[in-house]
This record gives C-alpha cells, structure tokens and sequence, in this order.
C-alpha cells in the first residue's frame, strides 16, 4: 500500500447510512487515488529531470476530480486552468498517455507539444488546461454558447482557481451568460492562496460564491473535501443547466497540499494549517469511509490501490520509453490559411 493511505486514522464512524451505491463509492477512490499516486510520481520524476517546466500538481484537491467522474455526463464539455492532470485523469484520458505528455514524448495526449498546462482531448470533451489565467473562462462560455447553438442539453463545466476569480474575464462572461441563459458551470476551486496570496489579501470578498450574485446567477459554497458534497452540487447544478434556466456558479473550497508549483516554498502558510487540512485528506477519508461503514472490504480496497499502483508505474515506463517528437513536428496541427496576406517570404 503506498505511504499516502498508510498510518492515519480520520474517522471511527462505523455502520453508518451511505447515501450511494458500493460502486459509486468505489469510482471515488479509484479516481481519487489514481490522481494523487500519478501526482506523486510525477513529482518524483521531476526532482530527476525526467519532467520539466512548470508543474502544478492536485494532491489535495482529489474530491473534485472523484465528483466529476460521477456528477455530469461524458458528453459535457469540460475546460480549465493549469493545474489539471487530475481532471484529465477523471474525464478518462488514459495514464499513459498523460505521463508521456508530462515527458514530453510523442505518444502523450497532444503528441508531447503541450506539456504539463496544456492536455487536451476531444474525444473525452476535455478542452484541456490553459496557460492564462482566467482565460479559459470566456473560452468555457463560448463552448457553453455552441451547445446551446446546436440544440444539445450538454453543459460547459468551466473551471479557474480563485486567482482567476479577479480577472475581468470573468465579470465579461457571467453578464453574457446570465444574459443568453448559456449552459455553462461555473466552477471556482477555491484554494485559498491562488499563486501564492490568501484571498483574504487580494479580494474584499471572502465567499467568492457571492460575486454570482451581482449577474442574478445561482450561486453555492461547496465542501471540496468531501466527493458526496462535490457530487451532489454538481447534480444541482446540472439539473438546473440542463431545465433551460442558464448558468450556475460553484465556489468549490478546497486545499492544496503542495505549494502552487514544484519551485513554490509555499511560505505564505504555517504548518499547524496544513496539518490541519491533512487531517481532511480527501484520498483518506473516501478510504477510511469505505471500510468502516461496510461499503467494501478492506481486500477491495486494496484491489484497487495494487492496481492503480501497477497502472502508474506502467505510465511511467510507457513514458520513458517513449519517443521525442521530431523536429517536423512543429509544422504538423497548426492552423494555416493559404491566402494569409500578411506573410512575406
């Protein structure tokens, strides 16, 4: 068993009322614990020069991705900032092929060209993490504006930290949506220091959910801790999306375990808080749950974790065995236009 479920105990709580079925139960762990063991894998082949660039990982923040898998649909579209290889990973993008685009090698996700930021699929309605802050938002508002073009009940799950939740991108989008009642969730994952500043510093509004209320926008603050709460909300708001009633808003409160990047200290905080969080740990408490009120045997669970263990290290060997992208590959998957006026040989 991997260190992260070894030695901790949350909870006592014994035959307890579950609300949901042993298998929903069970996508929760396994998604959750395949997001942090890639993350902790990843990290360690950054610290040996396998991964390189920016790198931000989702240790903590496991609950989100978990609810995701279970809350919308797979045809709904999803877009969101850089720190997303655990949403990939919940949407279904193979291990694999993300370590390898961690590694930057030819047989990741977008062929190795995009890195850590910048996964991308369109067969799992993945519109990938983006490198701007807060500009995926108006990104998510367009997808959100197609569906709606096109007749679909499909929703736009539009996801920002809480840095972004300052960016004028955001007051643009809401008033449009709001305004031509576009299908998209708004999602802001509220961990509290964006880059590396408490919103207490940046933001004279401290519930960030509140900022929905200036467009009339339905509007909640959610236990990002705790996959039930997450799964629920998600429901809510889809159910209200997909009723022809516009957009819905989610501040997602949640903690990152890890700084904002590999090279962040993060200083900004003391140790008593993270520990503090620790003793919240999404992965441990799902687990802990599982076992102790009887949704699964502790063999189960195991199963699970073996096999997620084996399925990341085989992503780590499939990435290191892979192949760097030719050089011609810069000149492949890039918009052209055969009459641009503007180039000159």
């Amino acid at each position: 068993m991997a260190e992260v479920l070894e030695g901790k105990k949350v909870s006592d709580k014994k035959n307890a009322v579950h609300k949901y079925d042993k298998a929903t139960y069970l996508k929760w762990l396994e998604v959750m614990y395949r997001v942090r063991r890639f993350e902790e894998r990843g990290l360690f082949a950054y610290s040996q020069q396998k991964i390189r660039g920016f790198f931000h990982v989702y240790i903590g923040q496991e609950a989100i991705a978990g609810a995701l898998a279970t809350g919308i649909r797979p045809e709904d579209k999803i877009v969101t900032a850089y720190r997303q290889h655990g949403i990939a990973l919940s949407r279904g993008l193979s291990s694999s092929s993300c370590m390898a685009e961690l590694y930057g090698k030819e047989t990741g996700c977008v062929k190795g060209k995009g890195g850590s930021m910048h996964f991308f699929s369109a067969e799992h309605n993945y519109f990938g993490g983006n490198g701007i802050v807060g500009a995926q938002i108006p990104i998510g508002t367009g997808i959100g504006f197609a569906e709606k073009y096109k007749g679909t009940d499909n929703l736009c799950i539009t996801m920002f930290g809480d840095g972004a939740a300052r960016q004028g991108a955001l007051y643009e989008s809401f008033n449009m949506a709001m305004t031509w009642q576009l299908p998209v969730l708004y999602i802001c994952e509220n961990n509290m220091y964006a880059m590396g500043t408490s919103v207490k510093r940046t933001s004279n509004v401290h519930d960030l959910f509140k900022i929905g209320a200036a467009f009339d926008m339905p509007s909640e603050s959610v236990d990002g801790m705790n996959p039930e709460s997450v799964h629920e909300a998600f429901q809510r708001a889809a159910d209200h999306i997909r009723s022809g009633k516009g957009p819905y808003y989610l501040e997602i409160k949640t903690y990152r375990y890890r700084g904002h990047s590999v090279s962040d200290p993060a200083k900004y905080r003391t140790k008593e808080e993270l520990d503090n969080y620790k003793e919240k740990d999404p992965v441990l408490v799902i687990q802990e749950k599982i076992v102790n009120q009887k949704i699964a045997t502790q063999a189960e669970v195991d199963e699970i974790i073996e096999a997620i263990n084996n399925e990341i290290e085989l992503a780590m060997e499939f990435a290191e065995n892979s192949s760097y992208p030719l050089p011609s590959e810069l000149y492949e998957d890039n918009y052209t236009q055969k009459d641009y006026p503007y180039i000159t040989d």
